[in-house]
């Protein structure tokens, strides 16, 4: 159980890295899909973004079921020592 939850944890931590590339890609594009300076090159922005900030808190949290898992099982090692 403790292995799955760990493993879902780091699951979470790559796709959510992966994502966090994506995203930072796109940004350093700087809306190259619209025309400098105008709002439709500045809308293409706000996207990627956003999904960088999900992406982080995404990451944020797998961390902290990696943590969660982690703290268990050194638990259970010490309940069994």
């Amino acid at each position: 159980m403790i292995n799955n939850t760990l493993a879902v944890g780091v699951q979470g931590i790559q796709d959510g890295m992966i994502g966090m590339e994506n995203a930072a890609r796109k940004i350093a594009r700087g809306g190259v899909d619209g025309p400098q300076g105008t709002a439709e090159g500045a809308g293409s922005l706000v996207e990627p973004i956003i999904d960088l900030k999900l992406y982080e808190r995404s990451v944020e949290a797998s961390a902290q079921v990696v943590k969660a898992a982690d703290e268990t099982l050194g638990t259970l090692l010490d309940v069994m020592a």
